[in-house]
């Protein structure tokens, strides 16, 4: 046990530099306070992800074991930005901007979540088949403060995720959701209202 509590203390070290160093190579903005454990993997455009104060990002099984292998993976493409607000919580969950995405305060993310702006190809298969496929439809993504994802949902593009709101584990969410509702299931659905709602 003494060996094991040491090795994750090297390794936590290491990962830590490597960090570091991703972050300051695609120019992202770092608020203060922020925890990262595990590697994260930034890809894409430099200076399309900023991170607020006091962030927690699990990117690794040893430190959430509910999102599997996959860690946390940002990528930016075209002028793609995703923005994660103070106070928010994610865990090895994926995200993919080509508009904007933002995080607001106070937002928990399970584990294994998929948050995507765009498309990525077009839906009509001439149009597809052109290279470069030009039609590729992006809409901005918002989840709002306070909201909770639970773990293995995907968020698609245009959609705004209401404050306080809660996503029930394994939803697909392709259409907005109002503010205090648990909206769950594929495609996800209301469920119920909040009867109340007391802010932390």
């Amino acid at each position: 046990m003494f060996f094991m509590n040491v090795l994750r203390k090297i390794n936590h070290g290491f990962d830590k530099t490597y960090n570091f160093s991703l972050l300051k190579w695609k120019k992202c903005k770092i608020g203060k306070n922020v925890r990262v454990n595990g590697r994260l993997k930034v890809y894409g455009n430099k200076g399309g992800l900023s991170i607020g104060d006091g962030v927690i990002i699990n990117s690794n099984i040893d430190y959430n074991p509910i999102g599997g292998w996959s860690g946390c993976s940002f990528l930016c493409i075209d002028n793609g930005s995703i923005t994660i607000c103070e106070g928010a919580g994610i865990s090895n969950s994926a995200f993919c901007s080509a508009s904007s995405i933002v995080i607001e305060k106070q937002v928990y993310i399970g584990g294994g979540c998929r948050i995507y702006d765009t498309d990525f190809h077009s839906i009509d298969f001439k149009q597809r088949m052109q290279s470069p496929d030009v039609h590729i439809k992006s809409k901005p993504v918002v989840i709002k403060r306070g909201a909770w994802i639970g773990g293995g949902s995907i968020i698609l593009k245009g959609v705004v995720i209401g404050e306080y709101s809660v996503i029930g584990a394994g939803s697909v969410v392709t259409r907005s959701v109002p503010a205090g509702e648990i909206w769950a299931g594929n495609p996800a659905r209301f469920i119920r209202k909040f009867d109340e709602i007391k802010e932390g």
